[in-house]
């Protein structure tokens, strides 16, 4: 489920180096939740973007067992089990 945060009016802020990287101060109207952002170029804007899910494979499974557990209208339904039958595939 996207986050949804108020719209603000822009704002001209200044960019510094960290080491090697290029880095933004964010000022404090703009803050995200979190503390991981994804960001992807559109053009000649760089879009940042809250991470919502879980980030690796041990997180994913730690959410999935704060689920509850299925009940029956959630499981798959019985099928019926074919036999087999040859088929030519020459």
């Amino acid at each position: 489920m996207p986050i949804s945060l108020p719209s603000s009016r822009p704002k001209e802020v200044k960019l510094f180096r960290n080491n090697r990287s290029q880095a933004v101060r964010i000022p404090a109207e703009f803050e995200l939740p979190g503390d991981r952002v994804m960001i992807h170029r559109e053009g000649d804007k760089l879009i940042i973007e809250p991470v919502t899910g879980p980030s690796n494979f041990a997180e994913l499974i730690a959410e999935w067992k704060k689920e509850p557990p299925l009940g029956p209208e959630d499981q798959f339904p019985d099928i019926e089990d074919m036999p087999a039958k040859p088929e030519n595939i020459f």
